[in-house]
C-alpha cells in the first residue's frame, strides 16, 4: 500500500500553500502530493502544537519532531516557542518540503532522513510526533516506545492519537516505561505526554 510513510519516485508534484494561524502569527507552508495532510493543517497536529504552546516550556528546549512531514510541527514550534528543532522523516519529498519551509520562515532547524530513530543520535528535552497510523501498529509503537532511548532523563514525549485508532491500548503499553498523562482531549483526539521512568534508563 502506498501512503505518506513511503517514497514514490513516480509521483508528480502539485504544490499547494497552507496557512497556519496562531495568535498574531500567520505562517505559510508549502505542501505537495505524497505527504500527510497535504491540503490543510490536520486537526490532530493543530491540537498537539497548541497544547504544547499553552504548556510550560522554555526557549532553547531541544525538540525532535519524528515523522515531520512538510515540517508543520517542528518549524511552528521553533518559530513561536523558540525551541531548537530537529526534524526527521523517511519520506524524501516531505524532507525537501520541510527544508524549503524552514528556510522560507527563517527557522534554523536540523532536518534529515531517518526511518523513525534509525539515524538519530543524542538526546532531546522533547520528542513530539503525530505518528503515521497507516504505517501499521508495529511502526507506531516503534515511534512511541523507542523514544525513551532518545529522551533526556527529565524529557517528555508528546503524542497525538485518536481514541478509535488505539490511543488507550498504546497508553497501557507505554506505562511500562513512562509516566503517562492525557493532557488534552478533543473530537476523539488525545494529547498524550509521557515522561520516562528513571528505572528505564
Amino acid at each position: 500500500m502506498e501512503h505518506y510513510f513511503t517514497n514514490n519516485d513516480n509521483l508528480k508534484s502539485d504544490f499547494r500553500t497552507i496557512i497556519y494561524k496562531y495568535n498574531d502569527y500567520s505562517l505559510e507552508f508549502t505542501s505537495d502530493l505524497g505527504v500527510f495532510s497535504k491540503d490543510k493543517v490536520d486537526f490532530g497536529s493543530k491540537l498537539l502544537m497548541e497544547t504544547f504552546l499553552n504548556s510550560d516550556h522554555t526557549p532553547n528546549t531541544t525538540l525532535l519532531d519524528v515523522g515531520c512531514g512538510y515540517g508543520i510541527i517542528g518549524i511552528t514550534l521553533s518559530k513561536i516557542a523558540s525551541v531548537q528543532s530537529t526534524l526527521v522523516d523517511v519520506n524524501k519529498r516531505a524532507l525537501h518540503l520541510a527544508k524549503m519551509n524552514a528556510k522560507n520562515l527563517g527557522v534554523d532547524a536540523t532536518i534529515f532522513e531517518s526511518d523513525v530513530y534509525s539515524n538519530v543520535s543524542g538526546k532531546y528535552d522533547v520528542i513530539i510526533t503525530n505518528p503515521p497510523i497507516r504505517a501499521g501498529k508495529q511502526k507506531v509503537m516503534q515511534f512511541l516506545l523507542e523514544a525513551c532511548d532518545y529522551l533526556e532523563d527529565d524529557g517528555e514525549l508528546w503524542i497525538v492519537m485518536r481514541k478509535d485508532q488505539g490511543a488507550k491500548s498504546a497508553i497501557e503499553k507505554m506505562k511500562n516505561i513512562y509516566s503517562v498523562e492525557v493532557r488534552e482531549k478533543s473530537k476523539g483526539f488525545f494529547i498524550i505526554v509521557a515522561k520516562k521512568l528513571l528505572t528505564s534508563n
